[in-house]
């Protein structure tokens, strides 16, 4: 992964090198406006900063509504950005849990990504007091939500959660494991490849879903992606880890099965593009190559949506 004899800028910074290996990313989890929780901006000023550093696409992430329509109106006012919108559907309480109905609506209108449920999964409930206490709040009271979980009582999954896998397959969109715990999301994964579920991810997989080396070894060996949060490793937006950490964590799923996504937009962090700014000279400074580093804050989230390279 030796970095490509570039040079720096003048006053060392890089910053023009770190410009251009931002043309053509991707990110799957921008947390922008209208929200339930503070956002830092909305849906159009991510686009427009993603347009501005050359974006190749983003995608809306909310927790308790489908962004779709979102996108596409944004698409048809500014058509000339030369960024694609997407967004998906979470699979909370608000959205009726794991509701077969919800998700045939997102694909049917152009929804790329079912999440399972994060701040409504059980495992996210369970580990409230311990990681999970850290996680946003919304900015007025909202009702307790209800656990959830993609298994039934016998540990297996759940009807509700076949037809899920079986929609997802048909529409050929991503399956996201949301906020399940790593043990449950190796029995929906092996169960969405039998239906013939061809694109998952697993969503910040050593925050919450708690994800050893070896379960991100195995989940690999299923055919899913591992999409690492950015804001988890710069500064400013309370990050959990060292940017060293991230490189064992690409070395152990490879560079063809990782993501890098913002998980930014939250109040009192940086912006999304600010969050890739530092992530890219993270990766230069551990000597990351140029390719390397288009492939995990681009090319691997392109291809999850069926973009061309």
């Amino acid at each position: 992964m030796l970095v490509d004899k570039v040079e720096r800028g003048s006053n060392g910074s890089g910053d023009e090198e770190v410009e251009a290996l931002l043309k053509g990313a991707v990110d799957l989890h921008c947390h922008s406006g209208p929200a339930a929780m503070p956002r830092v901006l909305d849906h159009r000023e991510a686009m427009q900063d993603a347009a501005n550093a050359g974006f190749r696409a983003l995608l809306y992430k909310d927790h308790f509504y489908l962004g779709t329509p979102h996108a596409k109106i944004l698409e048809t006012i500014y058509p000339d950005t030369g960024v694609k919108l997407f967004s998906g559907i979470a699979l909370n309480n608000a959205s009726g849990g794991i509701n077969p109905y919800a998700v045939d609506h997102a694909i049917k209108i152009g929804g790329k990504i079912v999440w399972m449920p994060t701040l409504a999964a059980a495992n996210h409930i369970r580990k409230g007091l311990t990681e999970a206490k850290s996680f946003p709040k919304t900015a007025q009271k909202m009702l307790d939500p209800t656990p959830l979980t993609a298994l039934d009582a016998n540990g297996e999954v759940s009807d509700d959660a076949k037809k899920v896998l079986d929609l997802i397959a048909e529409g050929d969109i991503i399956l996201a494991g949301g906020h399940l715990e790593a043990s449950e999301l190796f029995v929906l994964f092996e169960e969405a490849r039998k239906r013939g579920v061809r694109k998952m991810l697993v969503n910040h997989p050593t925050y919450i879903v708690g994800c050893s080396d070896e379960d991100i070894r195995g989940l690999v060996s299923l055919g899913a992606y591992m999409e690492h949060s950015i804001c988890m490793f710069i500064d400013g937006s309370g990050n959990q880890y060292e940017p060293s950490y991230l490189q064992h964590l690409i070395e152990i799923a490879g560079i063809d099965r990782t993501c890098l996504c913002s998980d930014l937009g939250l109040l009192g962090a940086p912006r999304p593009l600010e969050g890739y700014r530092q992530i890219v000279r993270a990766l230069l400074d551990m000597q990351f190559s140029h390719q390397d580093i288009r492939t995990l804050i681009g090319d691997n989230s392109a291809r999850l949506l069926n973009l061309a390279a």
